[in-house]
């Protein structure tokens, strides 16, 4: 079976994108890795089947992979992604200014604008309210908040601000993010006990003038060079500490993500999102791509 793909990133964080309108493909685990592996694969953070939408409510639905087969309930940068798709291959209407996608995160409604060959330019994504309740995130940390709280590793002790954008993340506020122990702190909070469903890993710089330098150990994948709801996440905490008001600038190893926490509790992200190429996967009749 052949299938197209188009190879998409948003600010360096990368992905296979594959249209699959008929919810025919069923992906294992290893396939999924195939898939993304960067020297047998197409290469990528992660994948992502574009879908029908099960409910009214939503336009489409994102079911998205991260690169080592496992689902996520949500990606930032992974939905303007698929907004692009959906876009510069006019599945959308060519006056349509927003859609709503359904992903295991909730329904993500997304504006955007284009270019003047009618291709999406920026997107912002209405990524919901934060949770901040232990059990909801999810996390084993008691009480009603989990704000700076300590966390002991077998690397040493790290207070971590913990909440959910429909994914679960832990946010490090560092002095300085380019030395942070990413590789290394990353992985041992990501799969430390407090996290049930292991954790995405913020390590944040506040610099001044409402900017925040940011990297991203993700949950799944490894240290990216964006993350969306990572820099959802870090600009909550942000704002809870007092570093900065209800908007920020998140500078990343990729480029820059434009974040507020509005007024109505929502948290609003904008940024790009890139096509790289398309072409064809071919998928042997017995499914093996190993």
């Amino acid at each position: 079976m052949d299938v197209a793909f188009a190879k998409m990133h948003g600010l360096g964080n990368d992905f296979v994108v594959i249209d699959d309108p008929a919810e025919q493909l069923d992906l294992t685990e290893d396939a999924v890795r195939w898939i993304c592996d960067r020297r047998f694969g197409i290469g990528g953070d992660g994948l992502i089947l574009v879908r029908p939408a099960t409910t009214d409510a939503a336009d489409y639905y994102m079911l998205f992979f991260n690169a080592d087969g496992s689902k996520a309930e949500m990606c930032g940068n992974g939905i303007r992604c698929m907004t692009k798709y959906l876009v510069d291959a006019r599945i959308l209407s060519e006056d349509a200014d927003s859609v709503r996608i359904q992903t295991l995160g909730g329904i993500k409604p997304i504006t955007f604008t284009r270019d003047d060959q009618a291709l999406m330019h920026m997107a912002t994504v209405d990524m919901g309210e934060p949770i901040l309740d232990p059990p909801a995130i999810p996390t084993t940390f008691p009480g009603s908040q989990v704000f700076e709280c300590p966390l002991e590793t077998p690397l040493g002790t790290y207070h971590v601000t913990a909440l959910s954008m429909g994914n679960p993340h832990a946010v490090i506020f560092v002095e300085n993010v380019g030395e942070a122990p990413v590789d290394t702190v990353g992985p041992a909070i990501e799969t430390h006990e407090a996290f049930p469903n292991k954790t995405n890993v913020e390590f944040a710089e506040y610099v001044g003038d409402e900017l925040i330098r940011l990297r991203v150990w993700e949950r799944g994948v490894g240290e990216t060079l964006a993350c969306g709801t990572g820099a959802c996440a870090t600009l909550v905490a942000a704002s809870l500490a007092c570093l900065v008001g209800r908007t920020a600038t998140l500078e990343l190893p990729g480029g820059e993500l434009h974040v507020r926490w509005d007024e109505d509790g929502h948290v609003y992200m904008t940024g790009p999102a890139t096509t790289v190429f398309q072409g064809t996967l071919v998928i042997p009749d017995d499914g093996d791509l190993s």
